[in-house]
């Protein structure tokens, strides 16, 4: 299970958004739908996720409903505001989504276009095991109006899979991409390096293997040690060695280099699509500040610059819901300097950037001494945007602090 939950200001019992709040109808709008089932935990995880002995008066076969519930107290809460829009992007994470059921899946998708409407052309995303994913599953998805599944492959060694506490056979990851595909699914395979015991010649052949696929896009991210997992108790016992930073930027300068040679671009610090059409819309609908709604428990949502977070237990969620209450535990409305910091926190990472009329005034003259450093490209920085080199994507967090400190 995740962390604690951030303290914040109470939650209005009926979800009731601030009669201030200063919402724009054109800003996009997307949903979230957590799933927090796992079979079991993997050792790097922190996500708000629950195996079948931590439910404690959840049922997973009632979730689908539960969650329905929330999308109905969604539905009055923004039309009551005059903020209801068609979702332009819906995604589907977790936990392990495909542990439901494909039709559970479906209802609640079919339950949130009623509330809302789809955007004409909307992306609608699935996260999958590759052990839970069958022809059958793939289509029945489709079918419900799913347009991508983001395949969670995360290495294809097996000792670096045992690592992490991966149980998913790596040859099932061919079959669900298969099975996607003859779906009509776009794909993407999601992976980690850096886990304790990967060498670059394992991480090459997971590269190599992932390229093999002939996904749609790549997701690759470097493995954080988060505070409470059983990772972070084995490195603090001696059982595992600490990620090398130094072995990770290799890692993710190969990354960058294969991907590229095999017809991927970046586009965020983490992504490669293989064109623009094929990035994951709705990760920048969160990178760009858009408006959505988070379902389920622990989900975050924002809308117009107010934050709100629900309840982290399923149990606890669905009391809430069967009650008539929100389930949300507390709410947010950062400053103006906290939301400046978190706006070149996120831009800054995607390859577009940040104009640098967004930075505040007295730090823009630091923008000089970044291009001089290698971290941002010389030509953008002329036409007014703060866009980060190959270096740049490697100390992201470096130029982040010297834009904003």
């Amino acid at each position: 299970m995740a962390g604690p939950l951030p303290l914040g200001d109470p939650a209005p019992a009926d979800g009731h958004l601030p009669d201030d709040l200063p919402i724009d109808t054109s800003v996009p709008f997307s949903a979230y739908l957590h799933i927090p089932f796992c079979t079991v935990r993997c050792g790097y995880c922190d996500f708000n996720t629950y195996t079948s002995t931590e439910l404690r008066g959840a049922k997973q076969e009632d979730y689908a409903s539960t969650l329905i519930s929330e999308i109905g107290l969604a539905r009055r809460v923004l039309a009551g505001a005059g903020a209801l829009r068609p979702m332009d992007t819906v995604f589907f994470g977790g936990g392990t989504p495909t542990l439901l059921p494909a039709g559970d899946l479906a209802r609640m998708l079919e339950a949130a276009t009623s509330a809302f409407g789809l955007a004409e052309g909307a992306e609608v995303t699935v996260e999958a095991n590759p052990d839970t994913v069958t022809p059958a599953v793939a289509r029945t998805l489709a079918a419900a109006g799913v347009t991508r599944m983001s395949v969670g492959m995360q290495s294809s060694v097996p000792h670096v899979l045992a690592s992490l506490d991966r149980t998913h056979r790596p040859e099932n990851v061919t079959t669900a991409v298969a099975a996607a595909k003859d779906a009509g699914l776009a794909v993407s395979v999601d992976l980690i390096y850096g886990a304790p015991g990967e060498s670059l010649a394992d991480w090459e052949a997971s590269l190599d293997a992932a390229l093999a696929l002939e996904s749609d896009h790549v997701s690759a991210y470097a493995l954080i040690i988060e505070d409470g997992t059983k990772l972070a108790r084995q490195i603090r016992r001696g059982e595992v060695p600490t990620p090398d930073d130094d072995v990770q930027a290799d890692m993710y300068e190969l990354a960058d280099a294969r991907l590229a040679a095999g017809g991927f671009d970046w586009y965020e610090v983490s992504n490669w699509a293989r064109t623009p059409e094929q990035r994951s819309r709705h990760n920048l609908a969160y990178w760009r500040g858009s408006d959505w709604w988070g379902f389920g428990p622990g989900a975050h949502s924002h809308v117009a610059g107010l934050r709100w977070w629900n309840v982290k237990h399923p149990a606890a969620y669905a009391q809430r819901l069967a009650a008539s209450e929100s389930p949300a535990a507390g709410t947010e409305r950062p400053d103006a300097e906290s939301r400046t910091l978190e706006r070149i926190l996120l831009l800054s990472r995607i390859r577009e950037g940040i104009a640098i009329d967004e930075v505040p005034t007295a730090n823009r003259n630091r923008v000089a001494g970044l291009i001089a450093d290698g971290l941002v490209d010389p030509a953008a920085a002329i036409r007014g945007r703060v866009q980060l080199t190959l270096r740049g994507r490697l100390l992201a967090d470096a130029v982040v602090r010297e834009l904003t400190d």
